[in-house]
């Protein structure tokens, strides 16, 4: 297993953009036409508060937060390579973005996935994740899952 390593960069960051067009591509493939419906939720290009994940010089996963309110962070575009899935990267980058919430005092987060994505769904729950009802621009949405986790 390879040593992953995470760095705390910003929406600019080349290798955030390369995976999230991954990523973008991955949720065009399971949602089709519907996934345009999100594609305006997603735009992270001015967001400061990005983990990206490497094996050796190589980005293999990402995600980021925002905050949704005062005491609250929404969790985005978590993502690993193909090739990286099932080593636990997800719940690493996970991790470390509670972490940055936490120092930056908030105590919750929140997130949104697809009713298509099992292995995200699985990941949130095994982190501690609870599903509430949908959340703002979410709320009309059916295919949305939202869920939250407090931090301290």
């Amino acid at each position: 297993m390879n040593v992953i390593t995470t760095k705390r960069t910003q929406g600019e960051n080349k290798d955030f953009n390369h995976l999230i067009a991954q990523l973008d591509n991955d949720l065009n493939k399971r949602y089709q036409r519907e996934q345009s419906e999100y594609d305006k939720f997603n735009k992270v290009d001015s967001i400061a508060t990005v983990i990206v994940a490497f094996d050796g010089d190589k980005p293999v996963g990402c995600g980021c937060f925002k905050e949704y309110d005062s005491d609250t962070v929404e969790m985005k575009r978590i993502f690993v390579a193909p090739d990286y899935r099932g080593q636990k990267i997800s719940k690493q980058v996970l991790g470390e973005l509670e972490a940055w919430a936490k120092e930056q005092g908030y105590s919750k987060a929140v997130l949104e996935t697809g009713s298509g994505q099992p292995e995200a769904i699985g990941l949130y729950a095994r982190c501690g994740y609870e599903r509430i009802e949908n959340y703002g621009q979410y709320k009309d949405f059916p295919n949305s899952l939202c869920f939250e986790k407090k931090l301290r």
